[in-house]
């Protein structure tokens, strides 16, 4: 498992808050990514009450986790969505903000909470003029990965980074039972296409590839595909391709995210793009043959899981760039529609023969579940 760097520590707190609200609204991966500092700030400050401003999807993976309160911004629901946060902040008061998302909807609801003293990213790596809405700032450091910079939250307020970080999820022997139902006897891949990200298709490889891989899987290794993901047209669209091929369960729209947790958690691989199940997958320490062309696995690959990456970021940079990696911004995306073309099917069948062959089916022995839902689950 990957360990954090040693890091100097400087307090800005002379005692912990009585009240705390993180705000990190979405995707399911930056989620994942703040976990492991929220539970290392409830550890380090058991008395402060926490209370976490979340996305309604990513609400349905965090639900229930302990120590933690949350109110759901309704994203879809656009100006009643914010109306019916800012109802339910005024009961609400805070003594320290965490904004762990640089984007202008995060500010106003960061304004909306009415706290005072409100903590963001340093102005070289903040977005979208976060600086004008917080009072104070992380420390600069460059070229970090996502959850590292996320810990700088806590760095901040004197609270050290844990030997390594810690993952709960909240799942219930209810989500535990329903993944054994869907898993198969046979050594099992969890495929999950297609990335969420809203401009564009630049993370998505296409299906035809995918459904290569998948053949090998069943034809060459012995083992099944359990295809996942929501049930929107494109993910359709990409199960005629992938599930057409025989050793492939189609599962796009037949699970909850915690359900998928629990999957993945059973699974001996995870193939999929910078998307969430590749963090979910690192996060359980199932191994994850992550497809990286338009961004960066530096800044957001599988957290301490990136011995199977396939990485052709470096390729894409210098062909639609003309350019090195180290000569543009740290974490640049390429939104070119081609770009992931990069990525040859040859490249994740030998990374998938390589991840397959290694014995046991996760790189540690953790459960996605509490203690509570595995005594609830195991065989009497």
């Amino acid at each position: 498992m990957r360990s954090f760097p040693a890091v100097r520590i400087s307090s800005s707190m002379s005692s912990p808050p009585r009240s705390l609200c993180v705000i990190r609204l979405s995707a399911i991966g930056d989620c994942c990514h703040a976990l492991p500092v929220v539970q290392a700030i409830r550890s380090a400050w058991p008395e402060t009450r926490i209370t976490w401003i979340i996305g309604q999807v990513e609400h349905s993976l965090l639900e229930g986790l302990a120590g933690v309160d949350f109110l759901v911004l309704d994203k879809r629901a656009g100006r009643r969505g914010m109306r019916e946060l800012k109802e339910k902040l005024k009961a609400r008061r805070f003594d320290l903000l965490l904004q762990m998302q640089d984007s202008l909807r995060a500010s106003r609801v960061a304004l909306m909470t009415g706290c005072r003293r409100r903590v963001g990213f340093d102005r070289r790596r903040a977005r979208d003029i976060q600086w004008l809405f917080t009072t104070e700032r992380i420390a600069h450091r460059p070229r970090q990965h996502v959850m590292e910079a996320l810990f700088g939250f806590a760095e901040h307020l004197g609270i050290e980074r844990p030997a390594a970080p810690r993952w709960d999820f909240p799942l219930g022997a209810e989500d535990l039972q329903a993944a054994a139902r869907m898993a198969p006897e046979r050594p099992f891949c969890v495929m999950s296409p297609l990335s969420s990200q809203r401009r564009g298709a630049f993370r998505n490889w296409p299906a035809e590839r995918y459904a290569s891989v998948a053949r090998h899987v069943v034809e060459q290794l012995g083992g099944e595909v359990l295809l996942t993901g929501s049930s929107t047209s494109m993910e359709r669209d990409y199960a005629a391709v992938i599930a057409a091929q025989p050793g492939v369960t189609d599962l796009n729209g037949r699970t909850t995210l915690k359900q998928l947790v629990a999957l993945i958690g059973l699974a001996r691989l995870v193939v999929c793009p910078d998307s969430g199940p590749a963090h979910l997958g690192a996060a359980l320490g199932t191994r994850v043959v992550g497809l990286y062309a338009g961004s960066n696995p530096d800044r957001s690959g599988p957290w301490g899981n990136r011995e199977f990456t396939v990485n052709r970021y470096p390729q894409a940079v210098l062909r639609s760039l003309g350019k090195g990696v180290d000569d543009i911004s740290f974490g640049r995306r390429l939104r070119a529609g081609d770009v992931m073309n990069e990525i040859a099917v040859a490249d994740v069948i030998e990374t998938v023969e390589r991840a397959w062959a290694l014995p046991g089916r996760n790189l540690q022995p953790r459960s996605p579940g509490s203690a509570e839902a595995r005594e609830k689950t195991a065989p009497q």
